[in-house]
């Protein structure tokens, strides 16, 4: 059976699309669509991350959630559409991100093999910070935030996948990031692992950042997300903190194939 396409509201602001406080969003997306030949990845999705706040994109597998990270990241330009960080236009390159206080991880964890935990974890500062006291210290403080002090000298391909996992996020947080993206964080995780991780994003905007999340555990999603945007084929079909979209039934549509209800 096909999925249901009906956005959840007709044309204008989605419910709990905005960031929830008057200040500028820490991120906001605007309509953004984008096209791959004649097809259409996103269309029209907008939503905002509040300071502080960790929002949450889930949906079926082909629904536009890496490419709106892509987007977000300046590896896809958009057909349409705007992405601004603290009110800033956000930059074309991947490469400028750190300069405007975003940090990412990756699905694929990108460390670097037969390195260090620390030298892995040390890559985003600069050369001069990474051989600086103060770089090393960075490192050791990003590494105790995640209990893996105890492995920086050890190299990165000897650990088990949960702690290469954890030293990704540890290289992202190493540059204290105001907005954080992670992408599938608790991807090929155990239910210890996790409930560890959730433990970790907490903490992480209690210390100031914002975080915007990629995820297929929707257990996950539900106990560390303050507000949950759910894409199917390209749209935004319902958005809002994780009781409403638990009982949205088109949230229902999008997972089972069901038919929305009208």
């Amino acid at each position: 059976m096909s999925r249901s396409t009906t956005p959840l509201t007709a044309a204008g602001p989605r419910p709990g699309a905005a960031a929830p406080s008057g200040a500028t969003p820490r991120l906001e997306v605007e309509g953004l669509t984008v096209t791959f030949g004649g097809l259409t990845a996103l269309d029209d999705v907008g939503f905002a991350v509040g300071d502080g706040e960790v929002v949450a994109l889930i949906g079926p597998n082909g629904a536009g959630k890496t490419t709106v990270f892509n987007v977000v990241c300046g590896l896809v330009r958009p057909r349409a559409g705007s992405v601004r960080i603290d009110g800033r236009p956000a930059p074309a390159a991947t490469s400028r991100l750190q300069g405007h206080g975003v940090a990412r991880t990756l699905q694929g964890l990108g460390l670097f093999s037969g390195m260090t935990v620390a030298e892995n974890v040390l890559v985003p500062l600069s050369g001069r910070e990474r051989r600086s006291e103060d770089g090393r210290a960075l490192a050791a403080a990003a590494l105790e935030r995640l209990d893996l002090l105890h492995t920086a000298d050890a190299v990165v391909d000897a650990l088990p996948y949960p702690e290469r996992k954890r030293v990704a996020l540890a290289r992202a947080l190493v540059t204290n990031p105001r907005l954080l993206l992670l992408d599938e964080p608790a991807g090929g995780l155990g239910a210890e692992d996790i409930a560890g991780l959730a433990h970790v994003v907490r903490g992480v905007v209690a210390s100031g950042s914002s975080v915007l999340l990629v995820e297929h555990h929707v257990d996950f999603v539900m106990e560390v997300a303050d507000r949950v945007v759910v894409l199917d084929f390209g749209r935004v079909v319902a958005c809002g903190t994780p009781d409403e979209v638990r009982s949205d039934p088109a949230v229902e549509a999008a997972y089972l194939g069901l038919e929305a209800a009208r």
